[in-house]
């Protein structure tokens, strides 16, 4: 059957050559997943989903009766019509069944539109329900996951099945209430003639294949271009977004940018075209043989009829199931396919809910020591990235003692960003262990872990929120807390900022929605500070923390910093040296490891690394 289609389509697919298409094997295996998508469908309303399934059992048996009911309208009006002038026959019963189908009609109708709007319902809310689960199954999972393509291409199938896969409920029912219609109007043909039966297979099959091969395609293509179609995503947002204007505008880069995304956007069109134009060819060529064998039975009907042998109510009564019979075959078969793909693709959605993180909580989590006593241990720790020989640290042997303030210093990429995540347990080490206040700090509870750790990142994100918002990221359950946000914003001098805008605290940052107001990098950073102060944590982490601050404000933060952090571990990365010679030690890192530590005194003594580093920074003062 493969080398069939091969001759008969051509041996190169147009998809992508690393997606070759699935076998009929493969097609059928994916149906196992349904069953899990309809327990998701059950779970999300199980009143909902029973009252489609009943109704669309209803409907099902509707056709049949409705042309039952006009054979005996045709054949009554035939009877009526019969008699002698002045024989006077009542036409109740003519009436009587005119009422009826006008009456089942309307049954009809009504079901078809409570289906849809419980279809709708159903769908909005299953959507709803799965990207609830998707954005808290993405919660649980490493940092390092999302560093890696892959995985990343996997997380975009899946959100594509939060809305896409919502109109498989209403294919996989549609099949079933098709299939009992379908049931009730064969029983009619077999009755009369069964090889009617066999022509109609035989109108049918041949689009039932051709859609089964050109969906496949279609699948194999979709798959292939998963890396390419979110670059393209990627290149629509820098090329029209508020984020990246300036910097588009400065460099000229929207011609690089736009014939960029010209470039793919052209190859994915070209290579789905030339797969749209067969497709569309050889449907054509199907729907001939699917109404030639429709009409050859309705000519064989016709025949019948006109010898006698059939009344006219018979008639219409056959020729109207044998329509109706192949068009919900043809449909049942071509939405066969369709079910099949789209369960192929729920495999997306699964495969991602099956990525499990490698950071979790052990079964019996040691408590989390409240204070901290001896403070935390690295023993010859290294770390490398997921997919990279590169080594970001190794051989880190030091400790941070409670109460203490650690300054990390180095070049660009040697590996400071890399340690605090370490120390937060975003990362486990490849090699070594960590361990707090003498444990290994994999035996604790995780979450405990990062709610005792108060962490800001150079990279920090700025939320289209309100200002009070945006400060209670930092502790998210106390949001409503205004005091505690409020005390936090004049911990970090985002009060300044709280105070200069129209709505105070419930100023719209940000120019994404209405009324919203667009901070200066400084006052973003004051806002992200008062995060870290929102939390009661333990320790606290600044990754660069006054990276956009003028040298004043700098000064007033880290003097606030010390003596909020009296008694509180504290770790500070930082390349101005003002700041650094404020901590009690400083770990000098060079390409991941530890060169020196030690006080500024100490260090400025040993005249080694720091010393020069120092040196040149203040040279740049003189």
């Amino acid at each position: 059957m493969a080398s069939f289609w091969s001759r008969l389509f051509g041996k190169k697919p147009p998809a992508d050559p690393g997606q070759p298409p699935l076998t009929f094997k493969e097609r059928l295996a994916a149906f196992r997943n349904l069953p899990a998508f309809f327990r998701l469908v059950w779970e999300t309303s199980p009143a909902m989903t029973t009252a489609n399934a009943l109704l669309r059992l209803v409907r099902a048996a509707l056709p049949l009766t409705i042309l039952y009911v006009g054979k005996l309208i045709i054949d009554e009006i035939i009877r009526l019509g019969g008699f002698p002038p002045g024989g006077d026959p009542s036409p109740d019963y003519l009436w009587q069944l005119v009422a009826a189908e006008f009456g089942l009609a309307m049954l009809s109708d009504g079901l078809s539109r409570a289906i849809t709007l419980l279809d709708s319902l159903l769908g909005d809310l299953f959507a709803n329900r799965i990207s609830v689960r998707l954005m808290e199954h993405a919660a649980t999972l490493d940092l390092d996951q999302f560093e890696d393509s892959t995985f990343y291409d996997k997380l975009e199938r899946a959100r594509q099945q939060t809305i896409g896969r919502t109109v498989l409920l209403s294919q996989v029912l549609g099949q079933a209430q098709d299939t009992v219609t379908m049931v009730f109007l064969a029983g009619g043909l077999i009755a009369f003639n069964p090889w009617l039966i066999g022509l109609l297979l035989v109108a049918v099959v041949p689009a039932f294949l051709g859609e089964s091969y050109f969906n496949d395609q279609s699948y194999s293509l979709v798959r292939g271009w998963t890396p390419e179609r979110r670059e393209l995503d990627y290149l629509r947002y820098i090329g029209a977004s508020d984020e990246t204007a300036k910097e588009v505008k400065i460099f000229g880069l929207s011609g690089f940018l736009t014939d960029r995304y010209r470039e793919l956007s052209g190859q994915f069109y070209t290579a789905n075209r030339r797969l749209s134009t067969k497709r569309a060819a050889w449907g054509t060529v199907f729907a001939g043989l699917g109404s030639a064998g429709y009409y050859g039975a309705y000519a064989y009907i016709i025949a019948r009829a006109v010898t006698g042998s059939l009344t006219i109510g018979d008639l219409t009564f056959l020729a109207g199931s044998f329509r109706q019979l192949r068009g919900l075959l043809e449909g049942i078969l071509l939405r066969f396919t369709s079910v099949s793909q789209g369960a192929i693709y729920l495999r997306d959605l699964f495969d991602f809910f099956d990525i499990q993180p490698r950071i979790v909580t052990p079964s019996q989590p040691r408590p989390f020591p409240s204070p901290i006593r001896e403070g935390f241990t690295f023993e010859d720790v290294g770390f490398k990235y997921l997919n990279s020989e590169r080594w970001a640290n190794r051989h880190l042997s030091f400790t941070l003692h409670a109460g203490e303030k650690l300054a990390l210093v180095g070049e660009n990429g040697a590996g400071k960003t890399t340690l605090v995540k370490l120390l937060a347990r975003l990362y486990d080490p490849t090699e070594g262990r960590i361990l707090l206040d003498g444990h290994d700090l994999r035996e604790y509870d995780l979450t405990e872990l990062r709610r005792q750790t108060g962490v800001i990142f150079q990279d920090y994100l700025r939320y289209q929120m309100t200002i009070a918002q945006n400060i209670a990221v930092g502790r998210i359950d106390q949001k409503e807390n205004r005091p505690l946000i409020v005390d936090a914003a004049r911990q970090s001098l985002a009060d300044t900022v709280a105070d200069k805008l129209t709505n105070g605290y419930d100023q719209m940052l940000g120019r994404r929605f209405n009324k919203g107001t667009e901070l200066s990098g400084g006052e973003w950073q004051k806002v992200a500070l008062a995060r870290a102060y929102m939390r009661d944590a333990q320790v606290l982490i600044l990754d660069e923390p006054t990276a956009a601050l003028d040298a004043r404000a700098e000064y007033e933060v880290f003097q606030r910093f010390a003596e909020l952090t009296q008694g509180k571990s504290a770790v500070l990365i930082s390349h101005r040296f003002s700041t650094v010679r404020m901590a009690d030690r400083i770990l000098v890192l060079e390409k991941g490891e530890l060169v020196e530590i030690g006080s500024h005194e100490e260090l400025l003594v040993q005249d080694g690394r720091y010393a020069e580093l120092f040196h040149l920074q203040a040279a740049g003062y003189r």
